[in-house]
């Protein structure tokens, strides 16, 4: 056989392997792990929205901003239950902290809840506008900033 005639099948083994490694590091979107990092990515997701509209990247909406709070407040409240006792197996960002000090993370965690709430309180106020609602959104974001800090592994 030719030297041409083994490339195909050297790159055939080549990314089959690749693919391989990269099935592993696939997370069970119903474990521990998978569920709170699907939430994560949510309200990620929510909140970029709010910041956007906020920041004038996109056009303020009102009542897509009114929604997007409510539905951030809602999110905020369910990653903790998929955080067990134990460190979890997997790829994760969350640090050993989070195990080793779990009543600052549920502290930092319950200062989240807190900052959401203010925010959807403030969307009752009307009319709405960009402006009013900087400083709660800002304190989620900073809410969010400071669990990172402490306890996600970057």
């Amino acid at each position: 056989m030719s030297r041409n005639a083994l490339f195909p099948s050297r790159l055939f083994v080549v990314l089959l392997a690749c693919l391989s490694l990269t099935a592993c590091e696939q997370v069970d979107p119903n474990s521990p792990l998978g569920k709170r990092k699907t939430i994560f990515k949510q309200m990620l997701k929510t909140s970029e929205q709010l910041g956007g509209m906020l920041r004038g990247r996109v056009k303020f909406d009102e009542p897509a901003f009114v929604a997007g709070a409510a539905s951030l407040n809602e999110l905020v409240k369910t990653p903790w239950q998929h955080f067990p006792q134990v460190k979890d197996e997997g790829k994760s960002s969350a640090k050993d902290e989070v195990w080793q000090n779990q009543l600052r993370f549920n502290e930092l965690a319950r200062q989240l809840e807190a900052s959401t709430a203010a925010l959807v309180v403030a969307t009752t106020a009307k009319p709405l506008a960009a402006q009013t609602l900087g400083q709660p959104f800002a304190k989620v974001e900073g809410a969010c900033k400071a669990c990172h800090q402490e306890f996600r592994d970057y």
